[in-house]
């Protein structure tokens, strides 16, 4: 427990309102005492003494602050299926002690609390429920944590509370307001799939980095033995060929250059139930987990990475390297959401001057709208390196067993199949997200058509 500040005095005692037990110790005193009087009874002004003193003697000291109520929740790196921890915080701000604080807080569905409990006695809370009303006691001037301790389930953010805390003082003859205070929201940074792409970028763009470029530069990989010339290092010469030759020659090596890459992200339709980190994965789940991955992979070698969102909000993170753009990153992914819209997104957001013509542009996208293929064959069409990767999950069942709903289900695959049939022969490799080495090969192909001669080229 820790002390509550009292710094800006107590509140009205507007706050406290009297219970039913003392409208009943009220109601029973005036009848006795009444009966006594009419009826000149001198052993019902005795009955009537008890409840008078005892009512009096609790009402001696009446509360005059409302409690206290904080919510707090550590959330500096959770991760889907880390252990989350909460506490709902109820202080005694007041000269008289709380007889007893009943304290209930929502969770989300998506934060599983397995134990709650006032400091180190928890209670098992399972199967039912953490929402249900906790019963405790608060001393004067102090406070008493309601711990929440669970699994965070899936990426977001994720509500703790609000949470509510109704307190009776003067022996439960007097009870405050409830007092409800504003949810506090948990971040869950998705999973990372394993990812790796060992093939080399299409086009690399920057001045230096871990792909090799057909550039001469200072790099790592040999490109041949030329001539000494002016501006050489004198720790590139090859003296074996120079003694041959009789004539100073040097090691040419070609130059390791950075990539941008491209993440953009198709949230026009959802499909599929989410089941969390364990269960099953729906699009959102399969494109923001596969984002947080690529990501991942490309800034931990040094490459620039962007994202973009194919939606109405079109939202855009500027490219950059370096840890501090991966959490940047991770940040943004937690508010994806899918919007569906009527109209087209804006053709703006992939202009020139945001998509790059070196960079390799990744598409997220589970195809289900007419107006994402689209989008992919504009791009290809302009000279951009895109690769889709096919986020619908393999296991969608569809939506009924009556009537005509397996055969209409049928005839949407095949126009689904039809579709990416159709982007493969406009220049778009589509490859369905896996983990690891998803990519491989369809880098490898794109970074065979971006080096090989275009026709009609001198």
């Amino acid at each position: 427990m820790t002390a509550v500040p009292t710094e800006e005095g107590p509140e009205p005692a507007a706050g406290w309102t009297p219970t039913w037990a003392l409208g009943r110790a009220v109601l029973l005193t005036g009848t006795l005492l009444i009966a006594a009087v009419l009826l000149g009874r001198v052993d019902l002004v005795v009955l009537a003494a008890p409840f008078a003193l005892g009512t009096a003697y609790a009402l001696r000291r009446r509360p005059t602050a409302a409690p206290q109520l904080e919510i707090f929740a550590d959330d500096a790196h959770l991760v889907e299926g880390g252990a989350l921890a909460g506490t709902v915080s109820v202080g005694n701000p007041d000269t008289v002690s709380y007889d007893v604080a009943v304290v209930r807080a929502r969770v989300s569905p998506w934060l599983r609390v397995e134990r709650v409990g006032f400091g180190g006695a928890g209670v098992d809370v399972r199967r039912s429920g953490a929402d249900r009303p906790f019963v405790t006691s608060i001393p004067t001037g102090r406070a008493v944590d309601l711990e929440l301790s669970g699994t965070a389930l899936r990426w977001g953010r994720h509500p703790i509370g609000p949470a509510g805390a109704r307190v009776a003082a003067a022996d439960g003859l007097l009870v405050s307001r409830a007092v409800i205070t504003d949810p506090v929201r948990l971040r869950v940074y998705p999973e990372t799939e394993p990812f790796e792409a060992v093939e080399a970028m299409p086009r690399a763009a920057g001045l230096v980095g871990a792909h090799h470029s057909r550039r001469p530069g200072e790099g790592g990989e040999l490109a041949g033995v030329r001539v000494f010339g002016p501006g050489d290092r004198l720790r590139r010469i090859d003296w074996r060929v120079s003694l041959r030759a009789r004539q100073l020659h040097v090691a040419a090596t070609l130059s390791d250059r950075d990539a941008e890459v491209v993440v953009l992200l198709d949230v026009l339709a959802e499909a599929g139930r989410s089941g969390g980190v364990k269960g099953a994965a729906s699009v959102l789940d399969t494109t923001v987990r596969a984002s947080a991955a690529i990501a991942e992979h490309y800034l931990h070698r040094g490459d620039r990475v962007a994202m973009l969102e194919y939606g109405p909000a079109a939202r855009r993170l500027r490219p950059a390297t370096g840890r501090r753009q991966y959490l940047t990153v991770l940040e943004w992914l937690l508010d994806v959401r899918a919007e569906a819209s009527p109209h087209e997104p804006y053709d703006q957001v992939f202009g020139p001057q945001v998509l790059s013509a070196d960079a390799l542009v990744v598409v997220l996208t589970p195809l289900l709208d007419e107006r994402s293929a689209q989008m992919l064959a504009r791009l290809a069409r302009g000279g951009r390196f895109v690769v889709a990767v096919d986020t619908l999950p393999a296991d969608l069942s569809p939506p009924g067993e009556r009537g005509w709903a397996p055969v209409a289900y049928r005839l949407w695959r095949l126009d689904r199949d039809t579709m990416i049939a159709q982007l493969r022969e406009h220049g778009v490799p589509v490859v369905r997200w896996a983990g690891a080495g998803s990519l491989d090969q369809v880098l490898r192909d794109v970074a065979r058509l971006a080096t090989a001669p275009r026709v009609g080229a001198r």
